[in-house]
């Protein structure tokens, strides 16, 4: 009797692999629309990009036009200006958002203090394109708000020590303005990740402030470090609208030599464009992988 009900109860159970098989259904009709964004916005142009680089202008396959970019000289200083930008902009950025992070997660700052900053990064971070030039120019221009207020109140012109706010250090400074607030939002969790165990535990062995930074916390937070700086240059590297917006031509950056090749009037070469497209590509896909397998490290250090 009972062998008979144990096989009438395997009978009438359902299978467990098709549930399973159907739960898993759905969950890829959930995720599709992901898919089919990032097939059509992402994969697809990256590929065309891809393919044009290496045709001229007939369709014909060609090295002509990624050998450019090794032979001509304003393509290659173009290049170069773009990476310093992009170094200084994550450098300075990186020290001043981990400042402003552990100020406000560790520092013992009043509570009220960590959302607010938390909130204005957030909206910061986004920052940028026309507006923000528009911002700077109201505010570090020629004839900009605090300008004319420093030559007001202390007969002192920022412009007359060399500074220029259309020149390599006025966009870097400008690229700050979101740099900074994505600093904060992606090295806060993992300040948050340190554990008052550790700090505790080096206290009871004699360890003073600095030896625990310097033994325990800089070794486990150094990957996120590192791998967040590499995230803000693959994010000046490919930023045009700021740029152009704010320097139009007169800074020869990368992304608007790439403009200036696919539209426009004067410099039109579409293929040595999407060759131009090809080398920011392999760029800032080193950074982003670079960041990827930091973030990872990271994370394993933290559970």
């Amino acid at each position: 009797m009972a062998q008979e009900g144990q096989a009438l109860s395997q009978a009438s159970a359902p299978p467990a692999r098709t549930v399973q098989l159907g739960q898993n259904a759905w969950a890829w009709i959930g995720v599709s629309p992901f898919f089919i964004f990032a097939l059509m916005f992402l994969i697809l142009p990256t590929l065309y990009l891809v393919i044009g680089a290496f045709q001229d202008a007939q369709g014909n396959f060609t090295l002509v036009n990624v050998a450019q970019l090794f032979t001509q000289a304003s393509i290659r200083s173009a290049y170069w200006i773009s990476i310093k930008i992009s170094v200084a902009s994550a450098v300075i950025g990186g020290l001043f958002g981990f400042a402003l992070a552990y100020a406000a997660v560790i520092g013992g700052l009043p509570q009220w203090l960590r959302p607010t900053l938390m909130t204005f990064s957030g909206v910061a971070s986004q920052f940028a394109g026309v507006p923000l030039a528009f911002a700077f120019l109201a505010t570090l221009g020629r004839t900009g708000l605090v300008t004319t207020l420093l030559v007001m109140l202390f007969d002192f012109n920022i412009y007359s020590t060399g500074f220029n706010l259309l020149s390599f250090w006025g966009l870097t400074l400008t690229y700050l303005y979101f740099q900074i607030p994505l600093m904060i939002l992606i090295i806060t969790p993992a300040l948050d990740g340190l554990r008052r165990e550790w700090r505790e535990a080096s206290e009871i062995l004699g360890a003073s402030y600095w030896q625990y930074w310097r033994y325990v916390a800089l070794p486990i937070l150094w990957p996120a470090i590192v791998g967040t700086t590499l995230l803000l240059f693959a994010n000046s590297f490919g930023a045009i609208a700021t740029a152009y917006a704010l320097t139009g031509s007169s800074l020869n950056i990368v992304t608007i030599l790439l403009y200036a090749q696919i539209r426009g009037d004067v410099l039109h070469d579409q293929n040595l464009g999407y060759a131009l497209a090809l080398g920011m590509i392999v760029i800032t896909g080193l950074s982003n992988g670079a960041y990827i397998w930091l973030r990872a490290r990271s994370d394993r250090w933290q559970r």
